[in-house]
């Protein structure tokens, strides 16, 4: 007789199985790379914005940390706006994240708010149009770190518009994670301090060879006017508008009886006034008309300057 023994296979351990095929390094040699992103960034980013913006930051390497990359995006927590990057013959899927406090502070001093007066930026998503203007801070982003690493053939980092922390989509479950390494930073701007960072895959990170430029000349050659560019985006953006018309008071008990069919009239006789709004806030006071077969409201007066409109919609 012939005894059949069964030998169950332990499968590899994950950790073991990454460090044997290059997806995970040891510490003293992430922790070095990640310090000479950092040095990267905070020795060519404030060129970068001084040279297309004129304006002044302080950019600072805060630390790094390691762990599965799945781990470290949801670590950050609901104040970040994120981009899902790849850049040819470096890293195919690497995250570019920024507080959104710096976008929020970067808004409206581009639209002429004064350093001084501009206070801590309270947490929350960013709106649409603050989300448009985190588009050109990843191409500074992206731009600073393709100009550093050893990424042959001169190719474009490609980036996903970015989305905030909350409305990332979530990856499929079976999709297998790998490690990566969190590189965080400082930026300050005026005197609000905010922060941003990327997250890659050791794989990539491993194989990377960080040279800062040699010279600060190299800096973007086509100094755009970003402020010029935000005030076209803004007047691009589409904002829905509200219109309310007051009624006429009734009693409570008029208005829980009422009935499809009733009407209800105007509180104004004559010209109807209408408040035009928008998030919230009142923009237009109105005459409330008709033209062919629709209704319309023809504006009668403002109820804020045209900066003071466009700092409230962008909120």
């Amino acid at each position: 007789m012939t005894e059949n023994k069964q030998h169950t296979v332990k499968p590899l351990d994950p950790a073991l199985l990454a460090r044997l095929t290059g997806g995970l390094g040891d510490r003293a040699t992430v922790e070095k790379l990640c310090q000479d992103f950092g040095t990267l960034y905070s020795e060519f980013l404030p060129d970068v914005f001084h040279s297309e913006t004129n304006l002044t930051i302080e950019v600072g390497y805060l630390g790094h940390k390691t762990g599965l990359m799945r781990d470290l995006i949801a670590d950050l927590g609901d104040n970040y706006v994120l981009a899902d990057t790849a850049l040819r013959n470096w890293s195919p899927n690497f995250v570019m994240v920024c507080g959104n406090g710096f976008v929020i502070t970067l808004m409206e001093t581009l639209l002429g708010a004064q350093a001084e007066f501009i206070a801590e930026p309270i947490k929350r998503p960013l709106s649409n149009i603050e989300i448009d203007l985190a588009v050109m801070l990843f191409e500074r982003f992206a731009n600073v770190l393709r100009s550093g690493v050893n990424a042959p053939g001169g190719f474009e980092p490609i980036f996903e518009r970015p989305h905030n922390w909350e409305s990332r989509p979530k990856p499929d479950k079976d999709d297998a994670d790998e490690y990566g390494a969190f590189i965080h930073m400082s930026v300050k701007l005026g005197k609000i301090t905010s922060d941003f960072g990327l997250v890659i895959p050791q794989k990539a990170l491993l194989k990377t060879q960080v040279t800062a430029p040699k010279s600060k000349g190299q800096v973007s050659k086509a100094r755009k006017e970003w402020a010029e560019q935000l005030a076209i985006q803004v007047r691009k953006s589409q904002v829905t508008l509200e219109a309310r018309v007051s009624l006429e008071s009734l009693s409570l008990n008029t208005v829980s009886r009422l009935a499809v069919g009733d009407v209800i009239p105007f509180l104004e006789k004559g010209d109807i006034t209408v408040d035009v709004s928008a998030n919230g806030k009142e923009l237009y006071a109105c005459e409330f008309g008709r033209a062919g077969d629709q209704y319309t409201v023809r504006i009668k007066s403002t109820h804020s300057s045209d900066n003071e409109i466009l700092r409230h919609l962008i909120k």
